[in-house]
């Protein structure tokens, strides 16, 4: 049933996070990569979950909150897609969204919750497709996608931020040990 996406079902763009994702099976993959990350972070202390390693940089609890509202929107796609939504899908500013929203009034564990409980429903949602669903494409932020391109869309996306968050926050020289 399962197969990744070609490269005309997605904009370029997002070609860096689907090749992040690991071959099998995606929902697996999806359900597993939830729990690496919270791992990851659920130790942090106040001051390093609200590190951020330059001055226009998000903090940590910020990236968790842009994961969360990323895979809300997408979770959305999905879903509109997939039932046939022929209507162009608005884009979204993710600058923006983090900017507006109270991340860093949060705990590292709230916002960990939160996350895990939004991947819960959108690997529900997506376990209740059937296989002609993964193939239909329609239009957001006026581009051409998949349905099998969003749900690699979101585990790359993770995928990539966790990266980030390994690389460039816990090896800053400044990060809080």
């Amino acid at each position: 049933m399962y197969q990744r996406p070609e490269k005309g079902e997605y904009n370029p763009y997002y070609s860096n996070y689907i090749g992040l994702v690991p071959k099998g099976d995606v929902i697996e993959i999806l359900s597993n990569q939830v729990e690496d990350t919270i791992a990851l972070l659920e130790g942090l202390t106040e001051e390093q979950s609200s590190f951020k390693y330059g001055p226009d940089k998000w903090t940590i609890k910020e990236v968790m909150g842009h994961l969360t509202d990323t895979e809300r929107v997408m979770g959305y796609r999905i879903l509109c897609i997939a039932r046939g939504e022929t209507v162009s899908l608005p884009g979204y500013d993710d600058q923006a969204y983090v900017k507006n929203a109270p991340f860093n009034k949060c705990s590292i564990k709230e916002l960990l919750d939160h996350f895990k409980v939004v991947r819960q429903s959108t690997v529900e949602l997506i376990k209740s497709l059937e296989s002609d669903a993964w193939l239909r494409c329609g239009t957001a932020n006026n581009d051409k996608v998949s349905v099998r391109a969003l749900v690699n869309i979101v585990a790359g996306h993770e995928l990539h931020h966790r990266n980030i968050i390994q690389e460039r926050y816990f090896g800053s020289e400044q990060y809080p040990k």
